[in-house]
């Protein structure tokens, strides 16, 4: 059993915040049924280089656990159809700019009228009011609109995007927490429901102390590097090979990282005897920690510190990461076979359930690969039917 047997998706979503969320879902067990344009699809089946065998990569790392259904949205048969499948469903995901959904007769209020118990989660840049309402956005503008690259890279340098699209990805995860959410109040009261998921409203709520520190001061936060801004050391520092990240969150651990240094006098230093203070004296402070690190390889400092219980770890490149004992261990990287790519390595489930675990069942599927399952045992189309609406360019 998995926990989310028995609760059925209908996925309008593409590219990569609408598509990770219901991923999520069809790992938890959820059937999946992924909507895409006949012979066009997701656009990322395109994206690429690289390719397996002619499958994208992109498309392969978010689309397990799915059933793909091509169905031609701008005609009135394939809407048709989408009315009528609705019942079957517990949840729809679209993310669509606010408005499209109403102009292809998918938006909550029409499939409400086929299942009122309808959980509906709209996935989009800005939400489906407020002033930008309509403007589209990628990962890129919402890291700059969100104050993230404004806090993310070096202090005199330019502001930085993080490496993953984090607010696709975080736009996923609150998805994925709201709808499960829905879920058990439906359960709980019987009724159902629509979500409204910003990508900026989630990348905002994550701000955390940096707000709290523009609340409490007024300030401007600046970027920091590496740094913590309340936190010092707390960040990466250069050995003699490789740079490796430090965490002293606390006095107790100070001493003790002093001491692992060979620098006990660091921890008497008033001007490094607190937090506080090293916090007003952090330029100095690091300047003379990075001077010591330089002396020793990465792993003879964390060698050291680990001695000493001072939480550290080497920067590892993404090649080490996937080979890394702990990361293999714990089945974060993970083979499937796929019908056209052959078997290829993909992320593993991070969630780890003791008596329901999660599990990749189905490949990524091809495009339209499970049109005629579905119309056959839902909707009881006959092969002639269906045959028809092949013909006809609705499926």
């Amino acid at each position: 059993m998995l926990p989310l047997e028995g609760i059925r998706v209908l996925d309008f979503s593409r590219v990569l915040a609408g598509p990770f969320c219901s991923m999520m879902l069809g790992d938890l067990g959820a059937e999946v049924i992924k909507v895409e344009e006949p012979n066009i699809g997701d656009e990322t089946r395109r994206y690429g280089p690289p390719f397996i065998k002619g499958e994208s990569s992109y498309f392969l790392s978010l689309n397990r656990n799915k059933k793909s259904l091509t169905v031609n949205l701008k005609s009135e048969e394939g809407k048709t159809i989408i009315h009528r499948l609705t019942p079957y469903v517990d949840v729809v995901i679209e993310n669509f700019r606010p408005g499209v959904a109403e102009k292809l007769d998918i938006h909550y209020a029409q499939l409400k009228k086929y299942h009122p118990q309808l959980i509906y989660c709209s996935v989009s840049a800005f939400g489906q009011d407020g002033p930008y309402r309509e403007e589209g956005g990628y990962d890129n503008i919402i890291q700059g609109l969100s104050g993230l690259m404004a806090v993310t890279g070096e202090k005199n340098g330019p502001p930085i995007k993080v490496g993953i699209p984090i607010c696709d990805i975080l736009g996923a995860v609150f998805s994925a927490f709201a709808i499960m959410a829905a879920l058990w109040i439906r359960k709980e009261k019987r009724i159902g429901q629509w979500i409204d998921i910003s990508l900026l409203d989630c990348q905002v709520s994550t701000l955390t102390y940096w707000a709290g520190r523009f609340f409490a001061t007024g300030e401007v936060p600046e970027r920091m590097g590496t740094g913590h801004p309340q936190i010092v050391p707390f960040q990466a520092f250069q050995t003699a090979d490789l740079y490796i990240n430090v965490a002293v969150p606390n006095e107790k651990l100070w001493k003790k990282f002093c001491n692992a240094l060979g620098r006990e006098d660091l921890s008497r230093d008033p001007r490094f005897c607190s937090n506080e203070n090293r916090v007003k004296n952090r330029s100095e402070l690091v300047f003379l920690l990075q001077e010591i690190f330089l002396k020793k390889k990465s792993s003879d400092w964390v060698e050291v510190l680990k001695k000493e219980d001072i939480p550290c770890a080497p920067i590892l490149a993404i090649d080490k990461v996937l080979n890394d004992p702990h990361v293999l261990f714990r089945k974060m990287v993970e083979e499937i076979d796929h019908p056209s790519a052959g078997k290829f390595r993909l992320l593993g489930i991070p969630y780890k359930f003791s008596a329901t675990p999660a599990e990749i069942r189905w490949p990524p599927p091809r495009l339209g690969e499970h049109t005629e399952e579905i119309l056959a045992e839902y909707l009881r189309y006959s092969p002639h039917q269906i045959e028809k609406l092949k013909t006809d360019g609705i499926i």
